[in-house]
This record gives structure tokens, C-alpha cells and sequence, in this order.
């Protein structure tokens, strides 16, 4: 059998008898029309006599394109010719191979894009359900991505051009939001009742009385009406979602679908309650009840006397129980396991029950009866369970046939059906307090707290709802709702039988297929083997959830209503949706064919600034109204007129301006960006000029040169001017063309290219091209034109490549100074003259003199710098932070080089004279606080971020920054003359892409875990002992722009060559920091405001970038073979058991007793702990994790490995160190008593040996526990190994055999094991349920309180809830 055309273009089957003997073409078509659908394939498997005419019918057909409107060309490279849509020549006589794969490609047809062919199958006026109208189509299914079609939805599951077009079956399928399968499913099944669909349709929604938005019924109506009329392939379910009052989150949580059934009916009927409809038929009114809703019998009968006590239940669905509770075979079938559910168990024993009737307990016999069955029975077959072995939630994947009609006559109780008393309320649940439903109904039956369980039908309601005898209470089985996956997780489907053909299908999501009945009995579940114990875990993972049957009564099934039956108000609204459709698909089509690509402007007026933004437009429109529409979207109205923009090809990343459009203002912006795209590798700039200006033509093939014109005199390098070149124009060519531009000489013109960051390259070469030289689209040139001696020297060894590097290699950062604190200040000052006086607390003594001696500074560097300015004209030192390419720097313009060096000279020698001052103003030479190096800090601060405004303490009072001066220095790390003159305005940096370091360096990360000593080459302050490398710095005062530098905050704008040396960058700061190098702290900012310490001071700034922030804080910076240690209190039996106490330095060589001396009067000042030295030890800390006891005669370095950012734990001893030797063992012990259920404090032992029955004798002495009857267990986890009491004494392993403590599985191997014991002879206490709740409580919130985990703590689900008031109401109290 093969599809082929028939004479109406339907597809149908044809006997072909030789079909074996005609060759067949294989043919791939690529659609290229459409960014959407270039990665997918048409394949067409065509006999080779079909005519190239009927290709095309069949390409139109399978794309849902109208043909005629698209070409088809060969997709070979080097042969694009197109095919005659009209040809009757074969496949074979066009040159197609049989037998081989032959490659198409779908093209624009005369610069148009294929139109859409309207589907014209299951329209409006049919129901949707006659598969016969449907088109078939030629070899596999329509793929999910039609031709064409761009989205305008957007979801993380499937594409908008997956669901425009309807399945063959005729039915719509549901779109998957995230995880809501279950929803779909049962949503379908609604549909597809006949009976729930029909009285939906016949309820009316009044908007009057209800927002459309959070009417359920209304939006279950509307995506009702959207499945049976809908062309799409799919539909949402948002607006159905919506009214359930679901924001976006809830379609991420998967939920139970009988949980959400149950949830459903109760919202619908609490809706159809709050409506008053004068013809709201009582039907529908009681929808629910009247459909689904059954009764059945809780009874107790005594077997002594006979009394019965009994009540009436309702029920919508039946729980049937898979395996039974500790069987270890399944239930075979839906009627094993009905029979199973009626079974009544007998009480005796124990459990005997009290008889009203006799007055005493007796045997009596507990179970269920059916009284009713509703119209749609529902069997929920409870495959998820709870595992008590393992403690977790399992699915069961045993085998359970179902029939496909059920008999539910044998469980019906007649005589109870016709007894008076069945059809009462009955009260005798009061008598028998006791009555319940049975195990397996106790959490099935039970509702939500708006539930009421025992609902009492009056006599007239239920003789209505009475069915016929017994024997016609046959069910046919027409929806399984099947789960796959495990408890965990999984997917719901449904298969469906329609009640108009008889055809089951299949509804998974957006796809509808049909299935056969061997499909259905795939989803029993099971494996072809015996139904043992195990035999679920090796089952499929695949099988039936939930039944629902509907009782055969041809007087009560009902048919589908047909769209001409609709009720009046259900046609208005199918005609509301099909015009909403028919506007989404017209908005489609206006979309498919918008170009959307990015724009950009440089705003005359709005600071200069590049604006972004996307211009959508339609492919139709000429460049002259995109320009309009350019024009408009940029705001350019009253800054430029329109007759002075153009809209110019630009390449954004490149900064570079491909080609200008002249002539072609009225060419479709279609051609002109090459169709309709979902992306573009350009973008479009929206160029202005000035009325008297004229725009240059921009041509395919030009180059973009920024040229800087560099002045050896004044040091300046100006913004950059835009030429543009040709690569095969020669040096020489590219000079005149500069010249013209720039004025200056070709002649003595030096041009400097500079191909990458920082790689400057000197084009001398007369003849050689601008390609060749490595010139690409956007290119950046510096160039310099004068008669100075400059020229003769080596490119390398110039004044010009050194203007240039000290240009590129500059970098700016924001340095925070250390907030001023008051009265921390106890400093020997020394006055200008030279005299010494003590200075009080606050005193402003100190302060004065430092600004006297900074400002006598500052004056000098002024006028030395107004006497070099005279007669030299100097530019606009103003940075524009907009254009990454602008760049300033200007600096005085000395008469004579010798001159400017000379003025260097002085100027270095002032500075060197400046720090000197400072420094004796600040320490003097009366032995104050900061005159030794080694003398710390009072009140020194932590290195990290997680103190930074505690016990923070300021030399000198920063207000010395309040001046307007500024320190502008080239750095030498011995203070050596300086060759290069000064004058780099601070403004002249770049804040470019300058985010790399110097090409061939290797890039180092001050971070506060390297090594924090110094490198040969460098003494104990960071100066270098070989040549000295001079390097620019420039610091000036610097404000916030948040504001954040208020309130003695003080902030400094630094620009310094990225090769300076922390040493030198250090140094350089002290006139802003006030205080020696050796006195202060640099910290690195980080993403999030993270602080690490930067302490390698023979380390460059390569790895700081522009705009980094630094933090500068007050203390003793460390030397060569010091570190930085956090000190932590162990606190073995408190609630936090890790405290922090202080940061102090300990030294390479220190033993552990010295730095216990060290750290005595730290503790005594900042946490108030006076210890004697033998009273407190020092010990390893790993994370929270107490390790190794550090000895007093232990060396660091030698002994103990340190690091730096080390961090230690400080323990205080109840009595003398035990611990002598590296050979003994501290083990931190503590005992459980079961009988108390409570874990008594640590104890430590220390143990001489490894031996297990070493700790098992010390455990014996100190706890009196007989050594027989002694077990122990090592505690898990970090210290302190919490656990709940509830599992420690079943969960740990207890008593391991082994004889030695540091081998398999305990590994004790050093200091700090945490180890429990236990008597095992004492039994756990005796606990009532209530007590064990409450213990579990109790421990549940000390746990979590520690940061342990709760393992026997229920997995969290979030409840599934239907909001009638359309959302949830949010209580203020639970934030």
C-alpha cells in the first residue's frame, strides 16, 4: 500500500501490484525561508514517473504552503538553479537519482515569502470527532515545526509553530505549561464525557455577576469549545490555570491527578452553588454529585447478638490497594482487588468491640458495603505507597488488569439498598464513637478542611438517584489515565475511547494519536513473570492510574452536542473565539514578516551617549519610512531634523560602519537586509550630521581607522578622528589620506598601529599594504608628525612608544581610605620644626601639621606647574566615560627636554621630602605608636570582609583630603631620579576595555590565600634590590557619586601604570593614608563586595583592571614569613560551638608557647578572657572540625605547616594539659543512654595508643559501664556530629569489629574524633505515639537550629489548591 493524490488532492490508499518494480525518489527539502525552520527537513520517498508539477503539490501539501507562491531550487553547491513548478517532465527526466538522497531547497518566490495554507478541516460547524474528513499525509506525520511560522509564544517545551496546525485525528491536544501532564489528562477526560461536556455547555456565564478571569466553569467552557472547533494542533490552558488562581510557579509543581480531580469537583461546585440562574438547571447545579458521586456503609456487627452499628458515606472515587500491607503478592485484577475492598475483617482479641447491645466487648465483624454506584465510576488504583524498610515513598509497579466492561452487580448490597434505614440520616455513628472507615479508606475518604466527609442525601434525592436492579449495573470502560516514572516524579497521559467511533486515543499533551486495544493492556503494568515480592522493582515503570467506567444505559448516555445544537450563547462565543484565532493568526502573519534588528544612535543632545534599541519593521517598508519610524523610536524630534539622519549598515562590535544606503530610499528594507531574519549579524546605526555638514558615502570594502594624533611636546594624545581606508592601499597612500584629514605633514608622519591591546607596531614600510600590515575592519592609529630628534631613535627606545605605553598600560582605581575614629589616635607628634610634644586624644595638633606640610607641597606642585603652562595651549582634559576611544593626556609644555626633567627631578625630590615629613609628623622620634613597624595596632581589624567597620582605628585625620591638592608622581621604589616629565592630567586615562593584562605576563590574583612572604629580589619592605623601573601614579581626592563617602568616608581617584609593584603602589598612597606602608593594609574588592587581602608586595597591579575598588585599613601589614591567623574558641558542649575571638600575626620559627604569650594580652583587651598559659591550648581547626593539639614546644613551619588566612582553635582546659606527646590521641567521647533517650556532654580521652580496647577500658572508668556490655560508634558528619536521638541508636554503627582505631571503618586517625558509647544491656524507653511526636518536634527544631540535617523528616510538598477568590491571600505574619 502506498498514499498517493486523488483527483479532490485528498491522500488515499492505492494498490500498486509492481510497486516493487518502479524505482522511488527520495527527496530532502530544506525550508530557508524561515530562520525558524532552516534546521528542519521535508523528506518526500516519491515514485520516480511523478511529475515535477506534482512535486510541488505534495512540498505545498506536507508544509501547509499554497503552492505557487514558493520556489524549489537544488540544494547542490555550485548549482542553485531553480525548478518549473509547471513541468509535467518525471522526477527521473529533471535529474533526480532514484535510490539516492536528493537535496531541495524551499526559497521566497519573487522576494515574497510562501503563504500559509488555510486548514480547512474541522471547522466550526463539525464536532471535530469524524476522522474521516481529516486529510492524511504522505509518509511520516506533520513535524513539529510548520513551515513558515514564527512564534509569538514563548515556553521552555515546545515551539508556537509546533501546534498551528490540527492532528489527523481531529482532536486538539493540550500544551504542557511545565509539569502540568496531570492537569492535561484530566482535562481531556472531562472533555471527552459527553455527559459533563454537554452540561457545561448548558450553563451560562453572566458577566455581570463574575470576572470572566476567575470564573472556572467559564474557562473550562471556553477551552471545552477551543477542542472541538480549534484548527491549531494545540491549545493553552493558562487562562484555565488562571482561574484556578496559579500564578507562573504552581506550573512548575507536579501533583497527584486524583488529588486535583477531587480538588476540581469541590471548586466547580462551590462556583455553581455562588450562582443565581433562574435557568441553571438543578442537573447541573448537583453536576458532580449527579455524575460521580456514590454511598456505601461503614458497619460493625456483633457475632454475639447481631446489632449492627453502622453510617452512610459518600464517595467519588474508589481506592483500590494494589499489594496489600505486608503481603508479599499483588492483586491480579480490578475485581481481586474490589472483592478485597468489601472483605470485612474480624475484631477480636485485642481488638474487640464494645457492643451497645450486649454491654461488654465482644468478636465482632468490621467492614464496608456499596449502596450505590454513581453514573461515572472512578478507580483509583493506589500504586504510590510508603516503604518502612527504607523509610521512602515507592511507586508499585505490579501487574492489575482491568475489563473493558465491569459487572460491579456482586458488590452491591440490595437488601441494604432497600432497607428504610440506608436512606436516613443516620446518628448511629454517635452511638459508636468508635465507627470509622476502614485502613484503606481512612486517608482516600478524607477531604480538605472545607470537606464535609459525611454528606446525608434525603429520601426523595436518593430514590431519584436509585439505579435499576443489579444485574444492569454494567460499567464500559472509556478513560485510563496512566502514570510513568516513580513516586519521585513521573508523566501523566490518558487514553481515551470516544463514544462517537469507538477508537481509543491517545491524548499526551499537545499530541493526539490513535491507539488500539493492546495499547490499553499495556498499561496493566507488571512483567510477563510470577507477581513475586520483587517483582514490581523490575516492572515497567508505565501503567494505569485511574479508571473511569460509564454505566450502559441507553436511556441516560448521551451523545456529543454538534455545534448546531449549541445553545444560543455557546455560538456567540465560538464566534468570539474563531475572531480572536483569526486576529492571532493576521498578528502571526505580521510578525513572520518584521524584521527585528538591533539600532543604535549617538544622541546629539543626551550626553553623547550610544543609545540602544530594537527597530521593528516590516519588511515592506521603504528605508525612507524606517527612518522615519528610526527617527521617532531614538527621540531625536527638536535635537536634529529628520532630513539630517540616515540610517547606515553597522557592526557594533567592531565599531564599525559597513556601508551607507544612497539612492535606496525607497527600497523595501526586506532586500536591503536580506529578508526576514531572527537574527542579524549587523545592525543598523541611525547616523546625524549638522545642517551645513554632508554625509560621507560609507562603501562595501572600506576599512574604519580611528586615528589619534599624538604631540611629543605637550605630551597629549587627542580624541580620536574617523577616516576610512582601503586594505590594498599602500603606507604611503594611508599617510596622505591621514594628512589630508588631520593637516599635518606625510613627510615626517609616523604611524603607529596598535593590532591588539597593547601591541604597538610602527608602519615604515613605504610600499607594503594595509592588509598586509594586519589592518581589519575597525582599526586604531596613532600618529605623530614634527621635526623633533625623536625620529632617529629605535621605535622602542623613543619618547613617542613611551608616551604610548605609559597610555596603554594606565589604569584607574577607586581607593577607600580608612574611616576616621575619633580618640583611637595616641600618637608622639612632631611639629614642622622639628620639636616633640605629646598629643592628646583627638588632638588636632597632628592633624594641622600633616595638612601644613601637604599643602606646602601642593603650592609648590601648582606653581611649578604654572610656570611650565606659560604660552602653551592646553585641550579639554574632560574624559568622556561614553566613548571607550577617547583619550586626553596633557601635561606641561617644557621649553627644553633637559628642562622638564630637571622639573621632574625637583618634583620627586619634593615628594620624597613630603613622605619623609609625614612621617616624622606622624611618628617622630619620641617612640610613638607608628614609628616602629613592628608595633600593631590597638585596635587592629580583620582581613576579610566579614569585619569591616569593627574596631577600626585612623592615624591621622583624613580631612586632609578636603584640599584641592593633588599628588601627581612618577614612582621609582628607591626614590631615584625621575627621566620622564610630570603632568598626566588625571582625566587622561582611558576607561576602555582594558580588563587584560599585559600580553606574555603571567597574571597573578591578589587573593588572601597566597603566600604572603616576599621574593628574594625584594628586602622585608618590597623595594627592589635591582634596577629601578620608573612608573606613573597620579591621586587626587574623589567623591562618591552614592554618597556613600560621607560622614568621614574618604575616597582617592588613582591613576597608576598596572606595572607598579604593591611595594611602590603602597608607598605612593602613604601622604593619603597618613601613615608608613608598613602601617596599613591594601584590600581588593570583589564581586558582591567580597574583600581579600593583597600582600605579595613584589607582585605587579597586572591582574587590576579600570575602575577596581581597594580598600585601604589600618595594621601592621605583614613580612616575610608572617601570617595572618583567625583565632576561634572551641566550646565542645555549647549550642555554637565555634567562636570567633580575634585575628592576630604569628611568625615562621615561633613556637606555640610563644604565640600563646602573644595572644594573652589580645584576649585580656578584645574578648575580656584573662587565661594562665597552662590553662588554654591551641588546636587545628578544618572548617568546624577540631583536629591536631598543638604542643607548646611545636615550631610553625617546622612542626605545624602554615598558611596564610590560617585559622586555629583556642580550647580552655578544666584542669592540666594531658596531651605530652604526638603519639597520644584525644578523643572527644559522649554517651547515650537510651533509657532517658538524651546524650550526655563531651568528655575527652586521651588515649596512649590506637587500640580499641584501650578507649573501651576509659570509656568503662569514666562512665562505670561494665567493659562486656560497652559499645561505641563514631559520630558522623562535622563536629559536633549532631544526630537525633529518635535514630542514633539504630542508625550508627555500633560496635565495629576491629581492634585498632585508624583502620576500616572508623579511620581515627587524629586529634578531635567525636566517638559515642552506650551501655547494651539498657533498653530504649517506652514511648505513646503522642510523646514520640512530641519528641520528634523537639529534635526536628534543635537540629535545624544547628544546621543538621532532619533525615527522618517527611518530604516537603507544596499542597495543590484551586483558589475560588482568584489567588491565594497572602498572611502578613509570615514573613
Amino acid at each position: 500500500m502506498e498514499m498517493v493524490p486523488s483527483e479532490e488532492n485528498q491522500l488515499v490508499p492505492k494498490e500498486i501490484e509492481n510497486a516493487a518494480e518502479e524505482p522511488r525518489v527520495l527527496c530532502i527539502v530544506q525550508d530557508t525561508t524561515n530562520a525558524k525552520t532552516v534546521n528542519e527537513r521535508l523528506t518526500l520517498n516519491l515514485p520516480a514517473s511523478t511529475t515535477l508539477s506534482k512535486l510541488f503539490e505534495d512540498v505545498a501539501h506536507k508544509a501547509s504552503y499554497v503552492n505557487g507562491t514558493f520556489d524549489l531550487a537544488w540544494g547542490k553547491s555550485g548549482d542553485m538553479g531553480s525548478l518549473d513548478p509547471s513541468s509535467e517532465m518525471s522526477l527521473t527526466e529533471s535529474g533526480f537519482e532514484p535510490g539516492k538522497r536528493n537535496f531541495l531547497q524551499l526559497t521566497d518566490k519573487d522576494g515574497e515569502q510562501p503563504q500559509i495554507a488555510s486548514d480547512e478541516s474541522g471547522t466550526a460547524g463539525s464536532s471535530g470527532l469524524d476522522d474521516s474528513s481529516q486529510e492524511r499525509f504522505i509518509g511520516p506525520l506533520p513535524r513539529d515545526g510548520t513551515v513558515g511560522c514564527s512564534s509569538d509564544y514563548s515556553s521552555p517545551s515546545y515551539s508556537y509553530s509546533s501546534i498551528l496546525n490540527k492532528s489527523d485525528t481531529g482532536y486538539v491536544g493540550l500544551v504542557n505549561q511545565a509539569m502540568t501532564c496531570y492537569l492535561n489528562s484530566l482535562l481531556q477526560t472531562l472533555f471527552m464525557t459527553p455527559e459533563f461536556r454537554n452540561a457545561l455547555y448548558n450553563w451560562e456565564f453572566e458577566e455581570s455577576e463574575e470576572d470572566p478571569v476567575t470564573s472556572i466553569p467559564y474557562q473550562l467552557q471556553r477551552l471545552f469549545l477551543l477542542l472541538q472547533t480549534s484548527k491549531k494542533r494545540a491549545i493553552e490552558t493558562t487562562d484555565v490555570t488562571r482561574s484556578f488562581g496559579w500564578d507562573s510557579s504552581e506550573a512548575w509543581q507536579q501533583h497527584d491527578v486524583q488529588e486535583l480531580c477531587r480538588v476540581m469537583f469541590d471548586a466547580l461546585e462551590q462556583k455553581w452553588k455562588q450562582t443565581e440562574q433562574q435557568q441553571f438547571s438543578p442537573l447541573t447545579a448537583d453536576l458532580i454529585n449527579q455524575l460521580y458521586q456514590g454511598k456505601l456503609k461503614d458497619y460493625v456487627r456483633c457475632l454475639e447478638c447481631g446489632y449492627e452499628s453502622w453510617r452512610i458515606d459518600t464517595y467519588l472515587d474508589i481506592p483500590l490497594v494494589i499489594r496489600p500491607f505486608g503481603a508479599s503478592q499483588a492483586y491480579g485484577s480490578v475485581e481481586e482487588a474490589l472483592q478485597a475492598f468489601v472483605q470485612p475483617e474480624t475484631l477480636d482479641g485485642a481488638n474487640q468491640y464494645f457492643c451497645e447491645r450486649c454491654k461488654k466487648k465482644c468478636d465482632a465483624r468490621k467492614g464496608l458495603r456499596f449502596l450505590h454506584f454513581p453514573y461515572l465510576l472512578t478507580l483509583q488504583l493506589k500504586r504510590f505507597d510508603f516503604d518502612y524498610s527504607t523509610m521512602h515513598r515507592i511507586k508499585l509497579n505490579d501487574r492489575m488488569s482491568f475489563p473493558e466492561e465491569l459487572d460491579m452487580g456482586p458488590f452491591i448490597d440490595v437488601e441494604d439498598e432497600k432497607s428504610p434505614q440506608t436512606e436516613s440520616c443516620t446518628d448511629s455513628g454517635a452511638e459508636n464513637e468508635g465507627s470509622c472507615h476502614s485502613d484503606q479508606m481512612s486517608n482516600d475518604f478524607s477531604a480538605d478542611d472545607g470537606v464535609d466527609e459525611g454528606i446525608c442525601l434525603d429520601s426523595a434525592s436518593s430514590t431519584e438517584r436509585a439505579l435499576k436492579p443489579k444485574s444492569s449495573l454494567t460499567f464500559e470502560l472509556f478513560s485510563v489515565m496512566v502514570h510513568s516514572g516513580s513516586a519521585a516524579g513521573g508523566h501523566y497521559y490518558a487514553c481515551i475511547k470516544s463514544f462517537s467511533d469507538g477508537q481509543w486515543y491517545s491524548f499526551n499533551d499537545q499530541h493526539v494519536s490513535k491507539i488500539t486495544q493492546e495499547d490499553i493492556r499495556k498499561t496493566y503494568g507488571g512483567s510477563s513473570g510470577s507477581r513475586g515480592y520483587y517483582s514490581s522493582a523490575f516492572a515497567s515503570s508505565t501503567n494505569a492510574y485511574m479508571l473511569i467506567y460509564r454505566l450502559k444505559d441507553p436511556s441516560r448516555n448521551a451523545k456529543y452536542l454538534d455545534c448546531d445544537d449549541f445553545p444560543e450563547h455557546i455560538k456567540h462565543l465560538v464566534q468570539r473565539e474563531k475572531e480572536s484565532e483569526e486576529q492571532e493568526k493576521r498578528q502571526r502573519e505580521i510578525e513572520r514578516n518584521t524584521c527585528k534588528i538591533k539600532l543604535f544612535c549617538m544622541h546629539p543632545v543626551k550626553m553623547m551617549a550610544m543609545m540602544e534599541n530594537k527597530l521593528d519593521v516590516h519588511k515592506d517598508k521603504t528605508l525612507r519610512e524606517a527612518t522615519e519610524m528610526a527617527y521617532k523610536l531614538m527621540e531625536l524630534d527638536g535635537a536634529v531634523p529628520l532630513d539630517c539622519c540616515r540610517l547606515v549598515k553597522y557592526d557594533e562590535f567592531h565599531e564599525y560602519l559597513e556601508r551607507s544606503y544612497e539612492g535606496e530610499d525607497d527600497t523595501p528594507m526586506g532586500l536591503l537586509l536580506g529578508g526576514v531574519k531572527s537574527s542579524y549579524m549587523f545592525d543598523l546605526l541611525l547616523e546625524t550630521r549638522r545642517p551645513e555638514q554632508v554625509f560621507q558615502p560609507y562603501k562595501p570594502g572600506e576599512v574604519m581607522v580611528k586615528v589619534h594624533v599624538v604631540d611629543l611636546k605637550t605630551h597629549t594624545i587627542t580624541p580620536p578622528v574617523s577616516i576610512r581606508a582601503y586594505l590594498n592601499q599602500s603606507i604611503t597612500e594611508f599617510k596622505q589620506l591621514i594628512a589630508q584629514t588631520t593637516e599635518l605633514s606625510a613627510e615626517t608622519m609616523r604611524v603607529v598601529l596598535e593590532r591588539c591591546y597593547n601591541d604597538l607596531r610602527l608602519l615604515y614600510v613605504p610600499n607594503k599594504t594595509l592588509k598586509a600590515e594586519g589592518f581589519f575592519r575597525s582599526n586604531k592609529v596613532f600618529v605623530e608628525s614634527s621635526e623633533s630628534p625623536d625620529h632617529q631613535v629605535t621605535f622602542t627606545d623613543s619618547l613617542l612608544w613611551k608616551l604610548l605605553d605609559r597610555h596603554g598600560n594606565t589604569i584607574r582605581l577607586f581607593v577607600s581610605l580608612p574611616v576616621q575614629s575619633p580618640g583611637t589616635n595616641r600618637t608622639i607628634c612632631q611639629k614642622v620644626g622639628g620639636d616633640t610634644e605629646e598629643c592628646s586624644e583627638g588632638s588636632k595638633g597632628n592633624r594641622n601639621s600633616v595638612e601644613a606640610i601637604l599643602e606646602e607641597s601642593t603650592e609648590k606642585l601648582k606653581n611649578l606647574s604654572l610656570q611650565q603652562q606659560q604660552g602653551s595651549s592646553t585641550s579639554d582634559s574632560q574624559k568622556s566615560s561614553d566613548t571607550s576611544d577617547f583619550e586626553h593626556i596633557e601635561s606641561p609644555s617644557p621649553s627644553q627636554e633637559p628642562d622638564s626633567s630637571s622639573v621632574s627631578a625637583v618634583v620627586a625630590v619634593d615628594n620624597r621630602e613630603l613622605e619623609n615629613r609625614i612621617r616624622a609628623a606622624s611618628g617622630g622620634s619620641g617612640g610613638g605608636a607608628y614609628s616602629d613597624p613592628e608595633t600593631q595596632f590597638p585596635g587592629e581589624e580583620r582581613s576579610d570582609s566579614e569585619v569591616n567597620n569593627d574596631r577600626s582605628t585612623s592615624s591621622v585625620d583624613s580631612d586632609i583630603l578636603s584640599s584641592s591638592h593633588s599628588s601627581d608622581t612618577l614612582c621609582n621604589a628607591d626614590s631615584g631620579p625621575i627621566q620622564l616629565a610630570n603632568g598626566l592630567d588625571s582625566h587622561s586615562i582611558t576607561s576602555s576595555r582594558r580588563s587584560k593584562a599585559n600580553e606574555g605576563k603571567k597574571e597573578t590574583w591578589d587573593t588572601a590565600e597566597e603566600d604572603s612572604g616576599t621574593d628574594s629580589e625584594y628586602d622585608e619592605n618590597g623595594k627592589s634590590k635591582t634596577e629601578s623601573y620608573y612608573l606613573y601614579f597620579r591621586a587626587e581626592p574623589y567623591a562618591q557619586e552614592d554618597g556613600s563617602g560621607e560622614g568621614g568616608q574618604k575616597c582617592v581617584l588613582v591613576n597608576v601604570d598596572k606595572r607598579i609593584t604593591l611595594s611602590a603602589f603602597k608607598q605612593n598612597l602613604e601622604p593619603f593614608v597618613g601613615v608608613t606602608s608598613t602601617q596599613f593594609k591594601v584590600f581588593r574588592v570583589y564581586a558582591n563586595n567580597q574583600e581579600f587581602e593583597s600582600v605579595r608586595l613584589n607582585e605587579t597591579l597586572s591582574s587590576f583592571s579600570d575602575d577596581n575598588k581597594i580598600t585601604i585599613r589600618l595594621g601592621r601589614a605583614l613580612k616575610k614569613g608572617e601570617y595572618r591567623v583567625k583565632v576561634y574558641q572551641l566550646l565542645v558542649n555549647d549550642a555554637e560551638p565555634c567562636k570567633f575571638l580575634v585575628d592576630t600575626v604569628f611568625a615562621k620559627g615561633m613556637t606555640v608557647k610563644q604565640s600563646k604569650e602573644e595572644l594573652m594580652p589580645q584576649l585580656k583587651d578584645q574578648c575580656k578572657l584573662d587565661l594562665n598559659i597552662d590553662k588554654f591550648r591551641l588546636r587545628k581547626k578544618t572548617w568546624k572540625n577540631p583536629g591536631t593539639v598543638f604542643l607548646d614546644y611545636h615550631v610553625y613551619e617546622e612542626d605545624i605547616n602554615i598558611s596564610s588566612n590560617w585559622e586555629v582553635f583556642l580550647e580552655v582546659l578544666d584542669g592540666p594539659e594531658k596531651m605530652k606527646s604526638m603519639s597520644q590521641l584525644a578523643v572527644l567521647t559522649r554517651r547515650w543512654t537510651p533509657a532517658q533517650m538524651k546524650l550526655e556532654p563531651f568528655q575527652e580521652v586521651v588515649l596512649e595508643s590506637s587500640s580499641v580496647e584501650e578507649l573501651k577500658e576509659k570509656l568503662s572508668e569514666i562512665s562505670g559501664i561494665p567493659l562486656e556490655n560497652l559499645e561505641f560508634a563514631k559520630g558522623r558528619g562535622t563536629f559536633p556530629c549532631d544526630i537525633s536521638v529518635l535514630e542514633i541508636h539504630q542508625d550508627l554503627d555500633w560496635n565495629p569489629k576491629v581492634s585498632t582505631l585508624n583502620v576500616w571503618p572508623l579511620y581515627i586517625c587524629d586529634d578531635g574524633a567525636v566517638v559515642f558509647y552506650r551501655d547494651s544491656t539498657e533498653e530504649p524507653m517506652e514511648q505513646s505515639e503522642d510523646e514520640r511526636n512530641e519528641l520528634m518536634k523537639k529534635e526536628s527544631s534543635r537540629l535545624l537550629k544547628t544546621g543538621h540535617r532532619v533525615s527522618y523528616s517527611p518530604r516537603k510538598e507544596k499542597a495543590l489548591k484551586i483558589y475560588l477568590d482568584g489567588g491565594p491571600v497572602k498572611d502578613p505574619g509570615q514573613d
